[in-house]
């Protein structure tokens, strides 16, 4: 038998969640199907949330108060209820009228807010291509810098290589670094003289 789970969530301790609560009710969720959490929205790790998605079942209606207490962004949004659809969950925001997947108009809705996720992703891509783009044509190149075999530590990892009087992973324990990095610093001095 299908089920109304409902998720209410404050950010503080001080704020209230006797309205969200009520709403919840009278949306037709039982009080014992209404899973509670106070933690700040941009938290990634949210364990009530998680045990709530985990509960839901073919059929089921997941419902919120409005969508700011369910997804961190539009992204985390979006790839909540997509998996709620992919699951056969139905998805309802009380607030936010339109936002109501057990009609097709809510449906409709909540794909065109999807489309423009997807949008704002791919401009963000494009203006970060761009902004590479532009600082390479003024001559400026990201990423570290180039490491010299002038460099002191470069040269005592040569030398203590030279030496042959430690093993290669006492050199590597004693100046922090790895393996790879050791023999790229001897590499570095080679080519350079």
């Amino acid at each position: 038998m299908s089920k109304i789970i409902g998720y209410a969530r404050v950010s503080t301790q001080d704020q209230d969640l006797q309205l969200q609560i009520e709403a919840l009710k009278k949306a037709g969720c039982e009080e014992s199907n209404i899973y509670v959490e106070k933690i700040s929205g941009s938290k990634k790790n949210r364990p009530v949330l998680e045990e709530c998605l985990n509960l839901l079942e073919e059929g089921d209606v997941f419902i919120v108060w409005r969508l700011d207490r369910l997804g961190r962004s539009m992204k985390h949004l979006v790839a909540i209820v997509e998996d709620l659809s992919n699951r056969k969950v139905q998805f309802k925001s009380i607030c936010d009228v339109a936002i109501d997947t057990t009609t097709a108009s809510g449906e409709l809705v909540f794909h065109i807010f999807s489309s423009f996720a997807q949008f704002e992703r791919k401009l963000i891509q494009e203006r970060t291509r761009a902004g590479l783009s532009s600082a390479r044509a003024r001559g400026r190149v990201g990423g570290r810098p180039a490491l010299s075999y002038k460099n002191p530590k470069v040269q005592m990892a040569y030398k203590l290589h030279q030496d042959k009087s430690m093993e290669i992973r006492d050199i590597c324990s004693s100046m922090g670094i790895s393996r790879t990095t050791l023999y790229k610093y001897i590499k570095l001095v080679k080519q350079a003289g």
